[in-house]
């Protein structure tokens, strides 16, 4: 028995070490110091157990999160250019608009850096394969942030974004701070994937944690229920998408500011397919461009097999499967090339 409470001695002062090591704002310290308190005396009534995973879980979250830690900003509007034109072909009106958002940010940094600023936040909207997300990681890359992606398709509690508190011992915070805790840095870009998609059920209760992520006057402290204590996200670049916008609430939209995703034309789709999809897929697939060589008349009848398609999704899985059905031919066969023709093009694109 005596070697078992030091052992929990052991694991106790561990704990504390930890804390007292650690980056943590001074009255969420304090709360932390009282939990070991309260812990310490637990051993002497026997619950100890339970309330060390309790306690512990507790402190690996808030050790975990960023109070601090930021990144650099990369504001070079030629790099932010060359990003946009390397993952985007088209689309200029939004790639403006993109360039326009970090010129701004560049001249706050440079000339009015002491001053306090709230980025606006971008609400992209656009049908499905239209390149929203993507856009959302090319921002991320050019101005050399972390980019957390929380995906708000089929949410169905508030408690995803919340977290619940901690009166169970499998309670958690919410996606907002694993997002944090996973980037590691307090000034990540934090794309809300599709806010238009969470259960009907929901709705409500996620649009209102919605306003308070988006109000500049609010997310300065927002409170997960886990960690129950003020976070700050107004270093964090917010950055929505969504379908349309019909279910998303009055109080997010009056927040947000609207960019309309222009569907793409066939001609528009078949130079993404050639110059962008297909040489990743190839290089994915361990195929040299040479070995596989789809002829000019193939293209119209997979940019558009089942009539008007806005985005690329569709045309990226033809692709793919052609392609993958072109490396077992070279393996299987020992054919040096494939030559997807209107001749032989049913052996490797789907019919319908």
């Amino acid at each position: 028995m005596q070697d078992y409470n030091k052992l929990l001695e052991q694991e106790i002062d561990e704990l504390r070490t930890r804390v007292a090591a650690a980056t943590l704002p001074e009255e969420l310290r304090r709360k932390v110091d009282k939990d070991i308190v309260a812990l310490e005396r637990s051993v002497a009534l026997g619950s100890y157990d339970e309330k060390y995973e309790k306690v512990s879980r507790y402190i690996e979250w808030t050790l975990g999160i960023p109070w601090t830690e930021e990144t650099t900003d990369r504001l070079s509007i030629e790099t932010a250019k060359q990003i946009f034109d390397k993952h985007h072909f088209g689309m200029q009106d939004v790639k403006n608009r993109f360039l326009e958002y970090i010129s701004v940010l560049q001249l706050r940094q440079t000339q009015m850096a002491d001053e306090e600023f709230r980025a606006p936040i971008l609400l992209l909207v656009g049908l499905v394969g239209t390149g929203k997300t993507t856009f959302a990681y090319s921002l991320s890359e050019a101005l050399g942030r972390k980019l957390v992606r929380i995906p708000f398709g089929g949410m169905s509690s508030a408690k995803e974004l919340r977290g619940s508190t901690r009166l169970n011992i499998e309670s958690e915070p919410g996606r907002i701070v694993k997002g944090l805790v996973e980037a590691k840095v307090r000034n990540p870009v934090i794309l809300l994937d599709e806010i238009d998609r969470v259960a009907e059920e929901a709705n409500k209760d996620i649009m209102g944690v919605l306003v308070e992520l988006l109000d500049p006057a609010q997310n300065h402290s927002f409170r997960d229920a886990f960690i129950d204590y003020p976070i700050d996200l107004s270093h964090a670049i917010f950055l929505a998408t969504a379908n349309n916008t019909t279910a998303i609430a009055t109080a997010v939209m009056d927040r947000l500011e609207k960019i309309t995703m222009p569907s793409y034309t066939d001609h528009e789709k078949i130079v993404i397919a050639q110059q962008y999809i297909l040489p990743d897929l190839l290089k994915k697939s361990g195929l040299r461009p040479e070995q596989f060589v789809m002829a000019e008349s193939v293209w119209p009848s997979i940019t558009r097999p089942l009539g008007y398609d806005a985005g690329i999704r569709t045309l990226k899985r033809t692709l793919e499967g052609a392609v993958r059905k072109a490396a077992r031919i070279i393996v299987e066969k020992n054919y040096p090339k494939i030559v997807i023709t209107p001749e032989n093009q049913k052996i490797f694109l789907p019919q319908y």
